[in-house]
């Protein structure tokens, strides 16, 4: 297997978190996005997208970083995706929703448009109104996320075993490090985060990640 990814994409994060955990044979294949090669060929034509990560196994080339966890846990039979219908469920439920109500906000308003410089809205009012919305609406989603998803009895989000929406969510919600939030105003949030960041590959996998978010100091950001 291959996976084509970039050490700091948020989508690929959990993946290769999820394959050094569980010491799945996989060839990384990185895929340079800030001098846009996901966007030229050879990359664009396997993967019209001109995103990463893509999964190849075989003949199988597999786009979406949900779908990618979901298949290489079955792959493994791993326990992180249960066979029980309900189960299965609601880890599916919580990757959902974090992949739209919460990262809309979460990445495209409040996060991207300060950090990435094609993100960037086209004047200064509208970048403002954009992170303004952003933060209003991360609030109020991170409420969620801390009182019903985790809430204070859970120590994941699914329940008190980690299952691939922790992997999946863990790197999307550690976006917010970028822009310094203060995730203590959320302390379940918090401590699932720090439940996450004891995985043995944890600190090996978000090395990259870790040197992007120090290179972000100094400057002028707005998280909440």
């Amino acid at each position: 297997m291959k996976l084509y990814m970039h050490p700091v994409s948020m989508t690929s994060r959990p993946i290769r978190l999820f394959i050094a955990e569980n010491k799945i044979p996989v060839e990384e294949v990185t895929v340079d996005l800030f001098t846009g090669e996901h966007m030229k060929q050879p990359y664009s034509d396997m993967n019209p997208s001109c995103m990463v990560p893509m999964l190849e196994d075989g003949d199988l080339r597999l786009t979406e970083s949900s779908a990618i966890l979901k298949y290489l846990a079955d792959k493994i039979g791993s326990p992180t995706y249960p066979k029980d219908l309900k189960q299965r469920a609601k880890v599916n439920e919580v990757m959902d929703w974090i992949n739209t109500q919460f990262y809309r906000d979460w990445a495209y308003n409040m996060i991207y448009p300060q950090i990435f410089p094609n993100n960037k809205r086209r004047s200064d009012e509208a970048q403002a109104a954009t992170v303004e919305l952003g933060q209003t609406n991360a609030k109020r989603w991170l409420k969620v996320l801390n009182d019903h998803f985790i809430g204070p009895n859970n120590q994941y989000l699914t329940g008190n075993q980690v299952t691939i929406a922790d992997y999946f969510g863990a790197a999307l919600v550690t976006l917010g490090e970028t822009v310094r939030v203060d995730f203590s105003k959320y302390p379940n949030v918090q401590r699932w985060l720090t439940n996450m960041k004891k995985l043995p590959n944890w600190g090996k996998i978000n090395e990259v990640f870790y040197g992007y978010v120090e290179s972000l100091k100094g400057q002028p950001l707005h998280a909440i």
